[in-house]
């Protein structure tokens, strides 16, 4: 196999790594790309294993990236929230368990944002790719027992505070499917029917469309939050249910520009979280594949 069609061949497992790192699909392509361009300049016999070569350049790629998004984030105006990705073609890798859908679920990704860097990686190694301690150690260079530690330790912050139990992608657009019929019609009553007393929402508009600066909290603010935003932005919309991140979306369009995208989150009282991407510049990525996917089809 020549280098190129070598290097090809981990394309998808490479962006997987990266967007799983970075929460960012734009970021994963560019870190995907320099991973190449480090490739094609590797020199003869430096690359024994392909694989196990390529993951470690892209994991110390993204380690370097994570240091300054960090500060970007910090800075950044309002609720951050990841990219969407579409995962129904296997983008991330298989979703048949709830398991591998909650992983890449923007609730978990955005709680990765409060792990360190390395404990963040060693997550993303073992968890998504089932790495050995040992190999975590070699990517990371450093010794096991402290691969184990930064595996441990960040699998527990998450453990403590992720939502288990992803819903079904099928249960969940049928629930998005009600959610959307209550919103449009203005009905405050339907909407705080389907919302659990404690629910949240969370909006990002990066500081470039309108959003909600801080996340709205308790059923009655939220059902009078979403009622407005859909009686502002409905006028000329199409609604579209997709599925990204492992579960259903609500896609918003305006003419061919997504403007909005949603997701929800479900708990036995019902929906416990609502995360609505704003932002333009998140969503050109997903919108983009969008398009080229109904102009295929």
């Amino acid at each position: 196999m020549d280098g190129v069609r070598e290097f090809e061949s981990h394309r998808r497992r490479m962006f997987s790594l990266a967007y799983r790192m970075l929460g960012s699909a734009a970021e994963a392509e560019d870190v995907v790309q320099d991973a190449y361009l480090r490739w094609h300049g590797a020199q003869d016999g430096q690359v024994v294993s392909p694989g196990a070569w390529l993951t470690k350049v892209v994991t110390n790629l993204c380690l370097n990236r994570l240091g300054s998004a960090r500060v970007r984030r910090e800075e950044y105006p309002g609720t951050w929230l990841p990219e969407p990705v579409a995962t129904a073609g296997g983008a991330l890798g298989p979703m048949e368990r709830a398991e591998q859908r909650e992983a890449v679920s923007f609730a978990v990704l955005t709680l990765m944002e409060r792990l360190s860097p390395p404990e963040r990686a060693a997550v993303v190694l073992r968890d998504a790719f089932a790495y050995s301690h040992r190999e975590i150690a070699a990517v990371l260079d450093c010794s096991e027992a402290a691969a184990r530690q930064l595996y441990h330790r960040g699998h527990k912050h998450l453990a403590d505070e992720a939502p288990h139990g992803a819903a079904d992608p099928a249960q969940n657009a049928e629930l998005l499917g009600r959610f959307l019929d209550a919103a449009a019609e203005g009905s405050l009553e339907r909407l705080e029917a389907l919302l659990a007393e404690h629910v949240v929402v969370w909006s990002d508009g990066g500081g470039k469309v309108r959003a909600a600066l801080r996340p709205v909290a308790g059923r009655t603010n939220a059902s009078r939050f979403l009622a407005g935003l859909f009686e502002r932005f409905t006028a000329g919309v199409r609604f579209e249910v997709a599925e990204a991140n492992g579960g259903a979306a609500l896609l918003c369009w305006e003419g061919e520009e997504l403007t909005s995208f949603a997701v929800v989150e479900t708990g036995g009282e019902g929906v416990t979280g609502i995360r609505i991407l704003r932002n333009p510049e998140k969503l050109a990525h997903f919108a983009a594949g969008r398009r080229a996917l109904s102009q295929n089809g």
